[in-house]
């Protein structure tokens, strides 16, 4: 199989020269399981920290975190690509870039400046047209963390009792329940990790509340949802022309960092929280105002900052990236989609697990301070992943992108 990979560059501390190419086996392969190795750069873009695919055309976009732009790429051969106009401004460190389904517009977040900024699409796949969406209101202003809770349509209170986890103690537990066979897939947290620096070091101060836009969805029914890890907040649109119109925001815990999010299918979106590095279930209640209907800790040591989320083929797994302890942990989804358990946290195969991607049998796994991907056998009957299969060398790979 082939794959694109995003990363970063000069302009971010990085080694990448752009949009790299991935090769998992043979490029005819339908699994992904064979040996990975990095073919080198595929287009030349100055950090394409994330990347997204047309739904119809051959072209991908890339959000130029460094540039604070986005740019299209449209395929010229099996492996390359070409500029398809010129880049469009979004906004200060864009960091994600999502196409509608049905290719008309997409969405640009930006980490630095809270941006949210919808773009048209043309019949090409070219963006035009950038609008900035309304911008975000810290909930948390008053310093009262319910001081705003049901103010506004969609806004809910803090979330239900969460269950936190004795790393140590639960991994010895999973290790003595799986066995002799299986309590390798259960890491030993006794030792610490080494510390690697990172490619790009952004000093955060806690107690400095701004809007950082970081990850948008699109739902059905039209809707768009974005998180702000900043304020805390999942807002809720819906596109009306060239422009996004709010609709409704769920406030999630204060110092929480809402990330990114999956659509379920039972109807639920999943959040996963950088900050406090926790999974929650938001749904829509009988008036369409959008509620927190569960969450669990994901049980990751002090200091780890939640990445990236992803579900398996048949959606009863959750896949989370857990930066710091570098592990992947895997939550169990049952019922109507809010009982959610959390089954193993097994080591990644790399540091700092920044994106990952699911691929029938194989979970992949970028490692942005390791530079490299590593490929983990996925058991067919737990849905935990293994250990690493295979591994290979690639410049701060920030996202891992099929290509088709």
């Amino acid at each position: 199989m082939r794959f694109w990979l995003g990363g970063y560059g000069a302009d971010m501390g990085g080694e990448a020269a752009g949009i790299g190419e991935l090769r998992a086996g043979e490029v005819i392969d339908h699994l992904a399981g064979g040996p990975l190795a990095f073919a080198g750069t595929a287009a030349a873009a100055s950090s394409p920290s994330w990347l997204s695919a047309h739904p119809r055309l051959d072209v991908v976009y890339a959000a130029l975190e460094g540039q604070g732009a986005v740019q299209a790429f449209r395929r010229t051969s099996e492996r390359g690509f070409a500029r398809l106009g010129d880049p469009v401004p979004a906004g200060d460190l864009v960091c994600h870039v999502a196409v509608d389904p049905d290719g008309t517009r997409l969405i640009a977040s930006c980490w630095g400046d809270g941006r949210v900024v919808a773009m048209g699409l043309d019949a090409a796949g070219r963006p035009h047209t950038p609008e900035i969406a309304a911008s975000a209101g810290d909930p948390f202003s008053s310093g009262d963390p319910f001081a705003v809770a049901g103010e506004s349509v969609g806004r809910a209170p803090a979330h239900p009792t969460v269950d936190a986890i004795d790393l140590a103690a639960a991994a010895r537990a999973l290790r003595e329940a799986a066995g002799a066979e299986f309590a390798h897939l259960v890491p030993d947290y006794a030792e610490p990790e080494a510390s690697v620096e990172p490619a790009v070091v952004v000093e955060v101060d806690p107690e400095v509340r701004v809007s950082r836009a970081h990850h948008a969805t699109f739902l059905p029914r039209g809707l768009v949802a974005t998180t702000d890890m900043g304020f805390d907040l999942v807002r809720f649109w819906r596109p009306s022309g060239s422009r996004l119109r709010p609709v409704g925001e769920v406030v999630l815990p204060r110092g929480s960092g809402p990330r990114h999010a999956v659509w379920h299918p039972s109807g639920h979106l999943y959040v996963v929280t950088e900050l406090s590095a926790e999974l929650f279930a938001l749904a829509p209640d009988a008036s369409g105002a959008w509620r927190i209907v569960a969450g669990l800790s994901l049980g990751a040591p002090a200091g780890d900052l939640a990445a990236g989320i992803v579900l398996s083929r048949d959606a009863e797994r959750v896949y989370l990236g857990l930066r710091g302890s570098d592990t992947i942990a895997t939550v169990r989804v049952a019922g109507t989609g809010t009982d959610l358990t959390p089954l193993a946290l097994v080591e990644s195969g790399v540091s700092w697990p920044r994106d990952h991607t699911v691929q029938r049998d194989t979970l992949l796994v970028a490692g942005e301070r390791s530079g490299s991907i590593a490929s983990l056998a996925l058991d067919l009957r737990t849905g935990v992943p293994g250990r690493v299969r295979h591994r290979t060398e690639a410049p701060n790979p920030t996202r891992i992108l099929v290509a088709r």
